[in-house]
């Protein structure tokens, strides 16, 4: 008799991290690229639609027909904004090409885990207008210091390696929006 499973999971390659990339996975990550903020893959995953089963002509093989259709999980996790500390600051931020929103948040925030799926989200809508990082304020005091950062979240709009405009609080993703798409 064959078994049909309903959903399976390929690992990547051991070298690469398995942890969901969150600020609370991050903190208490321990594999070296889990560290660097690469994100969690999850593979592939067979999208459970049944069809009626179907008893085959022989006397003991029993056929279960199914379709399906087979789903990349990283799919989701294709873009993911990194994590900056004091060791790769300039090379990120200050020395972008391109216009960069950096969130200044601390694992024992509820406000800022309010506005991490916002900030995700912005990441995925501007790929390739806007570089989007955060900054643990625990971690990288002397960033967080440098900026005046006084109240997280933080979210701050770099160009050209200068400060243009910083939003205090759990706001809606539009005034984020508003304040990114001025400086488009």
């Amino acid at each position: 008799m064959a078994t049909v499973l309903e959903t399976f999971t390929l690992p990547r390659c051991s070298a690469l991290p398995s942890r969901a990339l969150s600020p609370m996975a991050i903190s208490s990550a321990s594999s070296p690229a889990a560290r660097l903020g690469l994100p969690q893959f999850r593979g592939l995953k067979v999208a459970p639609t049944r069809s009626a089963g179907s008893v085959s002509s022989g006397p003991t093989s029993r056929v279960a027909r199914r379709r399906g259709a087979i789903v990349c999980e990283a799919q989701e996790t294709a873009v993911v904004v990194a994590a900056v500390t004091e060791a790769t600051w300039k090379s990120f931020v200050l020395d972008s090409e391109l216009p960069v929103v950096v969130e200044f948040w601390a694992p024992w925030c509820g406000p800022c885990r309010m506005i991490h799926p916002i900030v995700d989200e912005l990441a995925k809508q501007y790929v390739g207008k806007v570089k989007f990082y955060k900054v643990n304020t625990d971690d990288s005091p002397t960033i967080a210091t440098q900026y005046g950062i006084r109240s997280i979240p933080t979210v701050i709009m770099f160009m050209g390696g200068e400060k243009k405009d910083a939003i205090i609080g759990a706001v809606p993703k539009s005034t984020l929006t508003t304040s990114i798409e001025k400086f488009l």
